[in-house]
């Protein structure tokens, strides 16, 4: 048995993928995105994977990185119908990638722009690649309706929307993830008022947030080319934040639950289209490109809890990160919570004990849109650029079905 043992340690000390190449740091060297157009907006007339193109092609361009170096691409994407066989490939050639360059498809829900970056890192901590563009798009504008395949039936067909069956549908209990947030708010007495000034809260920091041009830098300018002879027009803001009417939003009927509901349109996330991307290189990347690394990966993790309470499963994310870098949550800088619902943000908040002065400081998903697939890396991008040299901190995302992922960045 000894000699077994001493035998298994020779070769693990042998072997390309041990211990000090698994620790290779990994670095956010540029990064994207499209401003989020609103449901049948601004940005309606583009597919999801034009909108990948746009994002990976700018990453690129600001790391100064050339396409050749690319070595592998993953994509979020979640609702994949109608986007074309191989969406995260279309979004890599479109963007002029090389057709040797190898591409996947994430779909973590909510989660998959972050799970994107999670497992690029990861391929590079083992030493598989050395540069990887991470990222996700959605176009919910344009998921199509479904009817089922067999027989037709007599009096007609029914036609089910993709968008609220495959995004915002809990499969376990076969209601609206909105129900869900009702149940996070009653279990965890977080009432209607807080809700509603949290939202308030997310629509004014973004508008500060755009008056001082805290937004600006991650973002891109979209061409929408005019249609017969018509000149183009340029999306360079986000839609929804400028669209809110402060009287009313305490007035809105609750949407999920009539009597005794808090969860409403004001302080719910609404229907996006975007996407956003990174781009991510090993120590030996940075210096054979000489690019400029903005930030360093210090830890990631995902958790799950019962699928009824994924607005609390980026606790358990959160707190495997946490374990796993020896921080506590007063250590770290700054949090970007998903706004998923103004509930996910205030039950976080208060299970960790968070100020709310150092979370979602330039508002999130509820006043600046949550396109599924694109909101885990949009809310990366932002702490890279939210932070200061020096500063460390947390994104965290909750996904339908009960997930979450959370990574921690350190700004360079």
């Amino acid at each position: 048995m000894k000699a077994n043992k001493v035998l298994l340690n020779q070769v693990l000390r042998g072997r390309s993928y041990s211990t000090s190449s698994a620790g290779k740091d990994v670095f956010i060297v540029g990064a994207a995105r499209t401003p989020m157009g609103g449901f049948r907006g601004s940005l309606a007339s583009l597919t999801a994977p034009q909108l990948g193109a746009l994002v990976i092609e700018a990453a690129l361009e600001r790391s100064k990185c050339p396409k050749e170096a690319v070595d592998e691409v993953y994509m979020g994407a979640v609702l994949q119908g109608n986007m074309g066989q191989a969406p995260d490939r279309q979004a890599a050639l479109f963007a002029g990638l090389p057709t040797s360059v190898p591409c996947t498809a994430v779909n973590k829900v909510c989660a998959s722009g972050m799970k994107s970056i999670m497992m690029a890192s990861q391929s590079m901590q083992l030493g598989q690649n050395s540069v990887m563009v991470a990222g996700g798009f959605e176009s919910m504008s344009n998921v199509p309706y479904y009817m089922a395949r067999g027989d037709t039936p007599y009096g007609g067909v029914g036609l089910k929307d993709g968008l609220v069956s495959d995004g915002l549908t809990d499969v376990y209990n076969k209601f609206h993830m909105g129900n869900c947030g009702e149940n996070t708010a009653r279990k965890l007495g977080i009432s209607r008022d807080e809700q509603d000034e949290y939202g308030i809260r997310s629509y004014k920091r973004a508008a500060e947030a755009y008056k001082n041009g805290d937004i600006k830098d991650e973002l891109i300018s979209v061409e929408i080319k005019g249609k017969r002879g018509k000149p183009s027009t340029f999306v360079t803001e986000d839609d929804e934040f400028k669209k809110v009417n402060f009287d009313k939003f305490k007035k809105l009927g609750t949407v999920f639950q009539k009597e005794g509901g808090t969860v409403t349109a004001g302080n719910a996330s609404t229907l996006s289209d975007g996407a956003a991307a990174t781009v991510l290189m090993t120590e030996e990347a940075v210096q054979k490109y000489g690019a400029v690394p903005m930030a360093r990966i210090v830890g990631y993790a995902d958790g799950a809890t019962e699928p009824i309470d994924f607005p609390i499963a980026p606790r358990f994310s959160t707190e495997k990160l946490l374990k796993q870098v020896g921080m506590s949550p007063a250590d770290v800088d700054l949090w970007e919570i998903n706004e998923a619902f103004s509930v996910v943000v205030l039950a976080n908040m208060k299970l960790h004990e968070l100020d709310p002065e150092k979370v979602n400081i330039h508002g999130g998903a509820v006043s600046l849109g949550h396109p599924l697939g694109a909101s885990g890396t949009r809310i990366v991008n932002h702490l890279v650029y939210a932070l200061k040299p020096g500063q460390k901190g947390v994104a965290s995302i909750c996904n339908g079905g009960g997930g979450a992922s959370s990574i921690m960045v350190e700004r360079l």
